[in-house]
């Protein structure tokens, strides 16, 4: 085993603990059981709860057994943490289908071996829906004082504000009924989560001690931000980069890590990649002396890409991010890979029939500010379609050009890319 404290610290991952120096010696003595929780409350998990994931990966990695929860239960309330206002709750029948999704995400990153680290998937549902209210309330409630709840920072924040029903005011009862119900089926002993979980992770960890005497730990790591101050997973626009492929393209996913801000390149690296201090050291120097070259960012890139969407997507996306830029073979990029290319560059739509000229198309998808912008640019010989020169201002696309009967690439010098979509066929 490794010392997996001194790996998190080193990469900044670890924000509050219940006592590091307890846990230290915990973890030294042999395979500790942890988990951390995963609420079903869209049908994809984001970029920010791979931090979660990661996190147990690393602890099964140097020797410990990880649970991965589904909140089969919690799903159904949202937890209030972090939210200005109450949550719209979900189906039951939706909520479902997101824990079988959520859970097959989870799942990818760790190993279900039969040995003493072998990872589990739960669903909290298992124990909390069997029970009943008066069981509940007798079981669980007695141990949480009223006063202590009110005290809380959630919920003094919401009752200045916009209130809280007695529903999003249960949750930390719930979650930490689900701690003290592996503490007892798993010998489960630490739990993790992001900052913003620490009240509930260490209202678990007291119903342990007052239910059963017994010791666990909680373990946080930060919130994660962007050095310009935006929200880390986010679009420029505010959507959420998700791990799905049919929510988030491979080719999207993997362009976020390659536009990682020079800033922000030595932290992600930490936080998310497996490669040792001294190959992160490299890359970062690397970047310091070539800051063009961007190999920082390419090697997360192709590492994080690689191991949410697998090798041969990553292959794909990487095959598409050179072609673009006239380092490789448009016509052999799949269809799906060029669309999901195109759709993260500047583009234009045209109906079927004769095509508009190249001027018209370079203006049409902003790679030109107008016509004669673009007569320049193809006179000056810096305009390319498909990767090929235009040579001529007259210059029009024929059928046989589009990519896969419907695109076409439009590049304008060495960076700028733009796309055009024949729609409506």
């Amino acid at each position: 085993m490794t010392d997996i404290l001194d790996d998190l610290a080193w990469r900044d991952l670890i924000a509050q603990s219940t006592d590091l120096d307890e846990l230290r010696a915990l973890l030294a003595a042999g395979p500790v059981t942890l988990y951390c929780g995963f609420d079903p409350t869209a049908p994809s998990l984001h970029l920010g709860n791979l931090i979660q994931i990661l996190t147990l990966r690393r602890f099964q990695k140097a020797g410990h057994r990880p649970i991965g929860l589904v909140g089969g239960a919690t799903g159904l309330i949202g937890d209030p943490s972090g939210k200005s206002a109450e949550r719209v709750l979900n189906s039951e029948e939706t909520v479902a289908g997101w824990v079988e999704r959520i859970r097959g995400q989870v799942s990818k990153f760790l190993d279900f071996d039969e040995g003493p680290t072998g990872a589990l998937m739960v669903s909290n549902l298992d124990w909390t829906g069997p029970m009943s209210a008066i069981e509940f309330l007798r079981d669980i409630g007695k141990h949480f004082p009223v006063n202590r709840m009110l005290a809380r920072e959630t919920v003094r924040a919401r009752l200045d504000t916009t209130g809280m029903s007695y529903t999003e005011f249960s949750y930390v009862l719930l979650q930490s009924m689900d701690f003290l119900e592996l503490y007892r089926r798993y010998g489960c002993r630490l739990q993790t989560g992001g900052s913003d979980q620490w009240g509930n992770l260490t209202a678990g960890v007291d119903l342990i001690r007052r239910v059963e005497g017994g010791t666990a730990h909680a373990l946080t790591t930060p919130l994660l931000t962007k050095a310009d101050g935006s929200k880390f997973g986010k679009t420029a626009g505010g959507e959420t980069y998700w791990l799905d492929p049919e929510l988030t393209s491979p080719y999207a996913f993997y362009q976020f890590w390659i536009n990682t801000d020079d800033r922000d390149v030595e932290n992600f690296l930490k936080v998310f990649s497996f490669r040792p201090r001294e190959e992160i050291d490299d890359l970062i120097k690397q970047g310091a002396d070539r800051p063009a070259a961007r190999a920082p960012q390419r090697a997360l890139a192709e590492e994080m890409t690689t191991l949410v969407h697998g090798a041969d997507e990553t292959a794909r996306v990487m095959a598409a991010s050179r072609a673009l830029f006239g380092q490789g073979v448009l016509e052999e990029l799949d269809e799906r890979t060029l669309k999901a290319a195109l759709a993260e560059v500047p583009r234009a739509e045209v109906p079927p029939g004769e095509l508009p000229t190249v001027v018209d198309l370079l203006a049409a998808c902003g790679l030109c500010k107008s016509k004669s912008e673009a007569r320049r640019a193809i006179a000056q010989g810096g305009a390319y379609l498909n990767n090929r020169k235009v040579e001529s201002e007259d210059a029009t696309p024929a059928a046989s050009d589009l990519l896969h009967g419907r695109f076409l690439v439009l590049r304008r010098g060495k960076r700028n890319v733009g796309g055009v979509e024949v729609t409506g066929r």
